[in-house]
């Protein structure tokens, strides 16, 4: 089956080239032009990936993100002309599963959406429970849940991927590139601040204490590890 990607762009330019680079590798395309269209075919067409920009008429890039994370877990790739850091950072923090900054070769963009897209489905394949204990945090990899002691918390598609990878290989120290590779699934691009703004997520919804973390440690200056001690 054809997998589903929502273009959200107010440049008609840029779609356009967007849809045809997507098509060409096989995916169906739907657009939006602004982002209370945006919102509007999501609840619509639940698309598989969802390309969004930032600076969008009547919502913002950041708007439309926020509120689809409220409820759905849909891959979101965020387009920006920017180059402010601050951006990227706030569009991870708001949920974003990655970014890519314009102008960008269609080589990259076609990695991250295959890299993005094929996590989920990896999640969809899964028939038997599969369960990672560490401490007080069970990781149910069929369900695609984790919890400390009996409550819920709630992650994104990339938050969930980093923490059960560095669960699953506890001990084991990843550079920020490492990580990049094994759980974004694509080529080092230059930017490991995506990896960072993920795990400090991670730890505001983790840990008790998010300065003083528990389960996802730092090795200054090599990279993080999920700490084996617990």
């Amino acid at each position: 089956m054809k997998r589903k990607v929502l273009i959200v762009d107010d440049e008609k330019n840029i779609v356009d080239i967007l849809k045809f680079n997507l098509k060409k590798e096989g995916f169906d395309t739907i657009e939006a032009y602004d982002g209370r269209q945006a919102l509007e075919m999501v609840e619509k067409e639940k698309p598989d990936l969802i390309l969004l920009d930032i600076m969008l008429p009547e919502y913002d890039g950041f708007t439309v993100c926020k509120r689809i994370r409220q409820t759905m877990n849909t891959p979101i790739l965020m387009l920006t002309a920017r180059e402010e850091e601050v951006d990227k950072v706030l569009g991870l923090e708001l949920g974003a599963d990655d970014y890519i900054t314009k102008p960008f070769s269609p080589r990259e963009l076609m990695a991250r959406v295959k890299a993005n897209l094929r996590r989920v489905v990896e999640e969809d394949q899964k028939v038997e429970s599969e369960l990672i204990i560490c401490g007080d945090l069970t990781i149910d990899v069929n369900r695609y849940e984790i919890k400390r002691a009996d409550e819920v918390i709630e992650l994104t598609l990339r938050e969930f991927e980093l923490v059960k990878f560095l669960a699953s290989q506890e001990g084991q120290i990843f550079t920020r590139e490492n990580l990049l590779e094994k759980v974004w699934g694509y080529e080092y691009y230059g930017d490991v601040r995506t990896v960072d703004v993920t795990v400090r997520r991670l730890r505001e919804k983790l840990e008790r204490v998010p300065s003083k973390p528990e389960y996802i440690l730092t090795k200054r200056g090599v990279g993080y590890y999920f700490n084996p001690s617990l």
